[in-house]
């Protein structure tokens, strides 16, 4: 029988998949892998003698799902900590967007500079190991200074971890076949960066109170999850070349069946040449992508973030009466309370729409995946609208705060399912489309490059945003004062 358990991963390129579920389990386990591909740390598979069942099949997709959950939510958490203690970090002097410059430009630099310009095969377990001690040390750094450049200095790092770690836990979902067990993997990544939010901002809420040292101290283990699910909790990628399918979402866009890729190892006889992409090679595998993927996740974070860094804190109203509104006037005791409850909204929703795949709701057909932007264009103005000029009397505050709360809540299912969506897509389509031909290390290279080249759109659109926002929000604040609102004025 299979043996299912996971193992440690050597610290050298780890996971490819040798065959295609077709092949019987000798063919598809029996190879070690070539000394190109592995280090002498290498451990071995076990000899099947049969397919697993289908309990073992279940518990292996869980193992997947779990791991790449975990990536997703330790990856995602510490940005979500560092704003939510944006107050609580720098003097209260010191304009609070540039903690969100901080926290989202070397994430940018990261997702342009690994996949754009860095060149040859992908060392997995020493690149995760590289982030988790740089995100560590960067929340150390935050945690064991008081001067605002060394903390400012602490998030970069944290930042530049953050991002460049997301772009390889993509990239390693590129290494699982076939594609159901692909998206699987990016389905439950982006579940874990949606329930980022929720457990970042629920943890600094309870660790504020230790203070800044104690609180963001604490919270600079949690990188340490993540070598440990690599290592122990990952199903390898050749455990599942007999594995039977448990599902698969309609692939109504692949046009071409899946083909695998021929194993390294079939190939033993034929040299093997360093293979690196050029520049060349990737702008035209990046060049079908811009308008179909690229520009529709641009526009939604540019749009998404524009909203809640800008409209978002002017969506005040008056402190809610217990005698006209008991509900609400057990969740908002001051003004100040509108804006976390937003966040909270918008957090919730944007976790349950990442979470869509692996909920096994089917993803959006790639013909509509710029659908998601045009409604947050219209939530956009609908929002600066009523935050401007009000759409409903004063006295109709019941009213505007439901019709604030839906708005809000379509705007992160729309956020969410974008990220979801349109990472799967790319996932999906390297996976039916590359064909290995007698360079199969080349065929990975190009799909790891594909879909990590997408990534630096949201964080281009979230850095816009940000410089966006400030003008936006006082030009908002403004409006309401011209028309006698004077509430964000006391904010």
């Amino acid at each position: 029988m299979v043996n299912t358990s996971t193992h440690p991963r050597p610290p050298s390129e780890a996971y490819e998949l040798d065959s295609a579920p077709q092949m019987n389990n000798t063919a598809a386990l029996e190879h070690p892998a070539s000394p190109e591909e592995s280090g002498p740390e290498d451990h071995l598979l076990a000899e099947p003698t049969e397919e697993p069942s289908y309990s073992q099949a279940k518990s292996l997709f869980f193992k997947l799902g779990l791991s790449f959950f975990l990536f997703g939510l330790i990856n995602n958490v510490l940005y979500v900590i560092i704003l939510s203690a944006a107050l609580d970090l720098v003097p209260p002097s010191t304009p609070k967007g540039i903690i969100a410059f901080c926290n989202i430009f070397p994430a940018l630099l990261a997702k342009i500079g690994w996949p754009y310009i860095l060149k040859g095969k992908i060392r997995y377990a020493k690149r995760l190991i590289g982030c988790c001690v740089v995100s560590v040390s960067g929340m150390i750094v935050v945690a064991s200074f008081d001067s605002l450049i060394m903390r400012l200095l602490g998030i970069c790092l944290a930042s530049f971890s953050s991002g460049l770690g997301e772009l390889t836990f993509l990239q390693l979902s590129t290494r699982y076949h076939p594609p159901s067990i692909a998206g699987h993997s990016v389905g439950y990544f982006a579940s874990g960066t949606g329930a980022a939010g929720l457990v970042g901002a629920s943890m600094w809420w309870v660790l504020r109170g230790l203070g800044v040292r104690i609180g963001v101290g604490i919270s600079s283990v949690m990188p340490l999850v993540i070598p440990l699910a690599y290592y122990f909790i990952l199903p390898q990628p050749e455990v599942f070349a007999s594995v039977p399918i448990m599902s698969s979402y309609e692939e109504e866009d692949v046009d071409a069946p899946y083909t695998p890729l021929p194993a390294d190892d079939d190939m033993t006889d034929v040299p093997k040449a360093h293979v690196a992409l050029s520049f060349e090679d990737k702008w035209e595998l990046v060049k079908p992508l811009l308008l179909k993927y690229m520009l529709p996740l641009f526009a939604v974070y540019t749009f998404e973030y524009t909203i809640n860094q800008g409209i978002a804190p002017t969506l005040v109203y008056p402190v809610p009466s217990p005698d006209n509104y008991w509900l609400l006037s057990k969740i908002i005791k001051s003004i100040r309370d509108y804006y976390p409850l937003w966040q909270l909204v918008y957090q919730t929703t944007v976790f349950f729409s990442r979470s869509s795949i692996s909920l096994g709701i089917l993803p959006l057909p790639a013909r509509l995946l710029p659908a998601p932007a045009f409604a947050q264009a219209l939530i956009l103005a609908l929002l600066a609208i009523e935050s401007g000029v009000g759409i409903f009397s004063e006295d109709s505050q019941a009213l505007s705060f439901t019709f604030v709360f839906l708005l809000i809540s379509i705007e992160g299912i729309c956020g969410g399912l974008a990220y979801v969506n349109v990472f799967y897509r790319i996932n999906q389509e390297q996976a039916a489309h590359s064909h290995g031909g007698a360079n199969p290390e080349r065929a990975k290279q190009e799909r790891e490059f594909k879909i990590g080249s997408i990534g630096f759109a949201d964080s281009t659109g979230i850095l816009l945003a940000a410089i966006l926002a400030v003008p936006t929000e006082v030009e908002l604040c403004n409006a309401q004062a011209a028309r006698g609102k004077l509430l964000c004025k006391s904010l």
